[in-house]
């Protein structure tokens, strides 16, 4: 993940590990079923990039057969996510990775399915972390890579609770959830040269779904 995730320290990984399990733990579960329901990868290897405390790893592998790949920078959020995986019975179905987005420590064509909600908005840089993104995709494979809470009802009630406790958080969440956005990732994708790709925007989020058709990195 970008350099403002490596700075993260055993408060910040603790706060966002217990967000995660009580305000937002109704999103992952829904947002993992509309992977599987769209895309219908439930075999193979699954990566789920600036994974934080696993919610979305987690979820993943309990509705599918994949094996998933926790990748993340910060070794504080390693040990929350290590607890909740074991907890979660899923040692022998996700592996924690440290890496960086920018440079993936994994080789070309991985990953059937490539998921990361919440961490694309910090990265310091996009282009060559699309770029590695589609290298360690597989011809075939897909992503779901965004920001979102997984349907309406999910993302308003949360909304209103995340006001509640700090009203700048509307401003922040409508930047990365917005229609500038879906302009900047689109001419980010065209600018690497991604051949097929598109990007939902709606009330589940915003998601980039790119589909790769040949192997190895963009030229």
């Amino acid at each position: 993940m970008a350099d403002n995730t490596k700075r993260f320290d055993k408060k910040g990984a603790g706060g966002m590990d217990e967000i995660a399990k009580t305000l937002f733990a109704p999103i992952y579960p829904v947002i993992a079923q509309n992977i599987i329901d769209r895309f219908g990868i439930t075999r193979g290897t699954c990566i789920d990039i600036g994974s934080g405390p696993a919610s979305l790893a987690i979820a993943v592998a309990a509705r599918s057969d994949l094996e998933v790949i926790a990748l993340d920078f910060s070794g504080d959020m390693h040990e929350a996510a290590s607890r909740n995986i074991a907890n979660a019975g899923m040692s022998d179905r996700i592996r924690l990775l440290c890496g960086d987005v920018h440079d993936i420590p994994l080789a070309d064509d991985t990953a059937d399915l490539i998921i990361s909600r919440g961490s694309m908005f910090f990265w310091d840089d996009i282009h060559c972390a699309f770029r590695e993104i589609y290298r360690v995709l597989k011809p075939g494979g897909t992503t779901y890579i965004g920001g979102g809470f997984g349907n309406r009802e999910l993302r308003d009630a949360i909304a209103a609770d995340m006001i509640r406790r700090n009203p700048d958080w509307k401003e922040f969440n409508e930047k990365n959830i917005s229609p500038e956005n879906v302009a900047r990732f689109r001419t980010m994708l065209e600018e690497i040269g991604v051949p097929s790709f598109a990007i939902i925007y709606g009330d589940e989020g915003l998601w980039i779904v790119i589909a790769k058709t040949a192997s190895g990195p963009l030229p």
